[in-house]
C-alpha cells in the first residue's frame, strides 16, 4: 500500500491585480518523491513554493502537512540578519535532534569556512549559505526554488551528488535541465493558473507539453466551427422558433463566453539579434597572453585563435577568471604579457549578467529606448518599443513598470532585450540563462544557432553548452587554459574529469596541454599508436546501431502521434512514453561513443 502524502496542496487560488496567477493549482508529495516544477516565468512556480511552505497563505484551497513533517524552504533572497557568521545562520534552522557537524560539513563542501560576515557575501556566497542551511536538518521535504542560480559546475554537481544521496522528498524548480533530468521521478506542470501532474521525470515533460498543446488547438478548432454553425442558425432559424430554441441561443452565448474566457498558451519570445557588416575570417588571435593579479596567475601561456563563425564556450569554478580571461580576448582589458589581436571589423555586443548594470528606478520601456523615445533601434532600423518588448513577453502595461519590480526571470529577458538590440559581430553572453524558463532557452538557442557571428558564451549550464557551443575552453588550474573540440559532454569525455573546484589539480589521469593544446597521453602511459580491436569493432557498428535506434525512435514517435492513444490506451501511452525516453537516452549515449572513438581515430591516425 502506498505511503499517505507527507503534503497534500489541493485547489490553491491566488490572485495579483486582475488575472488570478492561481486559479486551482494542486501539488501532493509522498516520502522518496522527486518531482519538478516546470512552467513560464511569472506562472507563479515560486509563489506555489511559498504556499507549500506554509509562507504565504492563498484566496482559496487547502494545504495539509502531516503532523510532524519537517519542511525546508530554499528562499531566493535568504534573511541573514541577526547572525555574525555563516555558521550561525547555518546552525538556527537546525533542531535539537538535528546533527550539528553538517552545519559545517555542508558548508566547506560549499566553499566557505563559516566564519563569513553575511553581510559582506557575494550573490553566490548568500546561495550557498542558504542551500547548507536547508540540508542541514535533513528534513522530510525540501522544497528548492532555483538552487543551481549562482553556483559554478563543481557546485552544481557535488549539490546534484548529495541529493541523489538524500532521503528528503523533493520539490524542484530550476532552469537547469541537466540538473533536472538527473534528479527528478515526476514533474508537476504549472500553466495559465492550473496544474498538471506527469509521473514521468523532466526528460519526458516537453514532449508531453506539445501534445497538450496540440490537443488544446484541436479543441479550439473544434469550438470555433461550433460557434460558427451555431452563428448561422441564429440568423437564419431564430425568429420562428423563438420561444422553443431559447435553451439553444442561451448555448450559444455560453460558447461564445468560452471562447472569450479561454486562455491559451502563454506567447513564445521571439528572438532575433541585431548584426552589423561581417567581420573577417579572424576574429581573435591571443598569442602566449599572461595576466594575474598579485601573485595569483589569472592566465598564463595563452595561445588560442577564433574564427569567424566559431562557438567558444569558457567554463571553470568561480573565482577562475573567466570574466578577466572574456574581458583580455574581446581587448578590454591590456594582457600583462602576449598579445592579443583582434579582427577587422569586429562589433562588439555584450551581455552583462550582473543585476546591477541596471537602474532599478527605471522603467522598461526607459531601459530599452534610453528614456525620451518611444522606439528601439534594432538591427538599425526603428521599433515601438511595445512591439519589441512583446518579444521578449513583456506586456503593454509594463512598459511604465519599475525595473525593480520585475522578477529575476523577467530582469534577466530585459538585459537579453537590451543586448540583443545592440548590432555587432561578436556575441559575447555571460550567464545567459540564469532565471529563464525553458521554453525561452530554447528560443536563445534557436537563436545563436541562426547568429552569422561570432560567439563566446560563459556558462555553467551543461545542456546549454552542449546544444550551443563547438569548443569548451576549461580552466586547468594556476592560469592554465585548454581548449577541448566539442559541448561539455565532449570535454568531460576527452579530459577525463569534469570541472573541478578552484585551486584543485586534474587528477593523473586528465588529458594535458601539449605545445599545440591537444591532448597527449597520460604519464607512465606508452602512447597508443592505434584503436584496440575491441574500439575498431565498435566504431564499425556504431552507425549501424545509431541508425536502428533511429528507426527506433521514429516509429514510438508515430505511435505517439495519435491524438486518441492516450484516451482510448493510458497505460500504452505511458509505456511507449517511457520506451521513447529510454531509446533516445540510448541514442545520445550511442553518438557520443561515436564521436569520441572517431576523434580518438583522427587523432591518433593524424
Amino acid at each position: 500500500m502506498a505511503a499517505p502524502p507527507l503534503l497534500t496542496l489541493q485547489g490553491i487560488a491566488l490572485t495579483f491585480g486582475g488575472t488570478p496567477l492561481l486559479a486551482g493549482a494542486d501539488l501532493s508529495l509522498a516520502p522518496g518523491d522527486r518531482t519538478c516544477l516546470v512552467g513560464r516565468n511569472g506562472s507563479g512556480k515560486s509563489t506555489l513554493l511559498k504556499v507549500a511552505a506554509g509562507l504565504v497563505e492563498p484566496d482559496k484551497g487547502v494545504r495539509f502537512l502531516q503532523p510532524g513533517t519537517t519542511v525546508r524552504y530554499l528562499a531566493q533572497e535568504p534573511d541573514f540578519s541577526g547572525h555574525a557568521t555563516t555558521l550561525s545562520f547555518v546552525e538556527a534552522g537546525m533542531g535539537p535532534g538535528d546533527e550539528l557537524y553538517r552545519a559545517r560539513y555542508l558548508l566547506e563542501s560549499l566553499g566557505l569556512t563559516g566564519e563569513e560576515d553575511p553581510s559582506r557575501l557575494s550573490g553566490g556566497e548568500s546561495r550557498r549559505a542558504a542551500l547548507a542551511q536547508a540540508l542541514a536538518p535533513e528534513p522530510d521535504i525540501l522544497l528548492l526554488d532555483e538552487p543551481t542560480n549562482h553556483l559554478d559546475l563543481p557546485a552544481i554537481e557535488w549539490l546534484e551528488a548529495e541529493l541523489k544521496g538524500s532521503r528528503s522528498a523533493l520539490v524542484l524548480i530550476s532552469h537547469d535541465r541537466r540538473f533536472l533530468e538527473a534528479l527528478s521521478r515526476s514533474t508537476v506542470w504549472l500553466d495559465r493558473g492550473t496544474t498538471r501532474r506527469l509521473d514521468q521525470g523532466f526528460s519526458a515533460f516537453e514532449g508531453w507539453r506539445d501534445q497538450v498543446f496540440e490537443e488544446e488547438e484541436r479543441e479550439r478548432h473544434k469550438l470555433d466551427r461550433k460557434i460558427a454553425a451555431e452563428e448561422d442558425w441564429l440568423r437564419y432559424g431564430v425568429t420562428a422558433r423563438r420561444k422553443r430554441n431559447v435553451k439553444r441561443l442561451a448555448g450559444l452565448h455560453d460558447l461564445r463566453r468560452q471562447a472569450r474566457e479561454h486562455r491559451g498558451p502563454v506567447g513564445t519570445a521571439t528572438l532575433t539579434v541585431s548584426e552589423t557588416e561581417a567581420s573577417g575570417t579572424l576574429v581573435v588571435e591571443a598569442r602566449d597572453v599572461a595576466k594575474s593579479y598579485g601573485e595569483r596567475p589569472i592566465v598564463r601561456d595563452l595561445s588560442l585563435r577564433i574564427a569567424k563563425g566559431d562557438r567558444l564556450g569558457i567554463v571553470g569554478a568561480n573565482g577562475t577568471g573567466k570574466t578577466t580571461l572574456v574581458n583580455l580576448l574581446t581587448g578590454r582589458l591590456a594582457p600583462d604579457s602576449g598579445e592579443v589581436k583582434v579582427g577587422a571589423n569586429v562589433t562588439l555586443n555584450l551581455l552583462d549578467q550582473r543585476r546591477s548594470a541596471l537602474d532599478p528606478e527605471r522603467t522598461v520601456a526607459d531601459v530599452l529606448t534610453g528614456g525620451g523615445s518611444d522606439s528601439v533601434q534594432v538591427g538599425g532600423q526603428s521599433r515601438h518599443v511595445i512591439g519589441y518588448m512583446k518579444d521578449f513577453l513583456f506586456s503593454p502595461e509594463q512598459a511604465r513598470t519599475p525595473v525593480g519590480v520585475l522578477s529575476g526571470g523577467e530582469r534577466n529577458r530585459l538585459l537579453l532585450a537590451r543586448a540583443l538590440a545592440e548590432a555587432g559581430n561578436l556575441l559575447v553572453l555571460d550567464e545567459p540563462t540564469n532565471d529563464l524558463d525553458l521554453e525561452t532557452l530554447d528560443l536563445l538557442q534557436e537563436m545563436l544557432g541562426d547568429y552569422a557571428g561570432t560567439l563566446i558564451l560563459v556558462s555553467h549550464d551543461r545542456d546549454f553548452l552542449d546544444r550551443v557551443v563547438d569548443t569548451v575552453l576549461v580552466s586547468e588550474g594556476e592560469g592554465r587554459w585548454v581548449a577541448y573540440a566539442g559541448g561539455y559532454s565532449d570535454m568531460v569525455a576527452q579530459r577525463g574529469v569534469g570541472v573541478q573546484a578552484r585551486g584543485v589539480v586534474a587528477p593523473k589521469g586528465a588529458a594535458k596541454e601539449t605545445a599545440k593544446g591537444a591532448p597527449k597521453p597520460a604519464a607512465g602511459r606508452p602512447a597508443k599508436k592505434r584503436l584496440g580491436f575491441n574500439e575498431q569493432h565498435e566504431l564499425k557498428t556504431l552507425p549501424g546501431r545509431i541508425a536502428a535506434l533511429e528507426g527506433n525512435r521514429a516509429k514510438l514517435r508515430a505511435a505517439l502521434d495519435d491524438p486518441t492513444l492516450y484516451a482510448r490506451d493510458p497505460a500504452r501511452f505511458e509505456a511507449i512514453s517511457r520506451t521513447l525516453a529510454t531509446t533516445e537516452a540510448d541514442l545520445a549515449s550511442a553518438e557520443e561513443r561515436w564521436l569520441e572513438l572517431e576523434m580518438m581515430r583522427e587523432e591518433l591516425e593524424g
